[in-house]
């Protein structure tokens, strides 16, 4: 039984349109739909992580992890805003889909027990909200002269030129994490499937690498969705979508997305991402983009 239940698995993702990574760093190319027929998938969980927050030291330094800064608010507080937005907003305008917050408030949450939230509670996709910035800029300036030559000396100056969205999915140097916590996870969840240790055993091992491939290409297409709702719907900048190793990411046994609503200390975007209207146009434009994938996975056409 068990050979036969892995066979049909593999049989049906390996008819799904199969993600090529050749991205290096930024991603561009379009993504097809999947042309299996539905199965009676329903996407029942969603997990909302505001990025950041500042109430508990993280780290040896002690310091706390209230994220970017602009010049009047921080990342911890906007992130929140908008979780607790698009929240109240996906309970409204898709009642059947389950919300969970990884944090509710402005205490910190560590990335391991955000990860450790969305697996708990089975999410079908992860979205992290976060705000975006610049290091400062660093620069020589002739301070005076010595022998008569110039004197420098290196200061630096904020760079304020960050602006506009930028959509993130996990790194693939870092798969082989998101593919022990797709382990974990179906082991836990109590998968027939895959063996209580399946790092010797070839069926559960296969398994688990569809798994993460379907998510990250599910993972990709998510974040073309929101990107594209947030740029071509509501005008913004776009950077991109782009790999990088982001813990909660990988970390995630599930398709996952980390969306950089803005740069907080650029004033622009700072303005933007604290007012209401800016806020509610975000959620509007991310629940959008969820429905359409709600759609596209739970009935997918010939």
């Amino acid at each position: 039984m068990k050979n036969k239940a892995l066979k049909r698995l593999i049989y049906s993702l390996s008819l799904m349109i199969t993600f090529v990574p050749s991205l290096s760093f930024a991603l561009t190319a379009h993504l097809k739909h999947d042309t299996v027929v539905a199965t009676g998938y329903k996407l029942r969980t969603i997990i909302v992580d505001p990025g950041h927050g500042g109430s508990h030291p993280s780290g040896a330094s002690g310091t706390f992890s209230h994220g970017a800064s602009g010049s009047y608010s921080f990342e911890r507080n906007v992130t929140l805003a908008l979780a607790l937005k698009l929240q109240k907003e996906i309970e409204k305008e898709i009642p059947n889909l389950k919300v969970v917050l990884t944090r509710t408030t402005e205490d910190d949450v560590s990335l391991q027990r955000r990860a450790g939230i969305a697996n708990e509670n089975k999410g079908d996709l992860f979205i992290s909200l976060h705000c975006n910035s610049l290091p400062d800029r660093h620069i020589r300036e002739v301070v005076g002269h010595k022998h008569h030559k110039p004197v420098y000396h290196t200061v630096s100056v904020p760079d304020h030129s960050g602006r506009g969205v930028l959509m993130l999915v996990y790194g693939f140097h870092r798969s082989g994490e998101e593919e022990n916590a797709i382990k974990q996870n179906l082991i836990e969840g109590g998968d027939t499937e895959m063996n209580s240790d399946p790092t010797n055993d070839p069926e559960s091992l296969i398994l688990a690498n569809e798994y993460k491939r379907k998510y990250r290409r599910q993972s990709i297409h998510m974040a073309e969705l929101i990107d594209t709702e947030l740029v071509n719907t509501d005008g913004r900048h776009n950077e991109g979508i782009r790999e990088q190793g982001v813990h909660v990411l990988c970390h995630s046994a599930m398709p996952a997305v980390l969306v950089e609503t803005g740069y907080v200390d650029n004033p622009d975007d700072e303005a933007y991402l604290n007012s209401e209207d800016g806020q509610n146009t975000i959620v509007a434009s991310i629940i959008r983009a969820i429905i359409s994938y709600k759609a596209e996975v739970e009935q997918v056409s010939p």
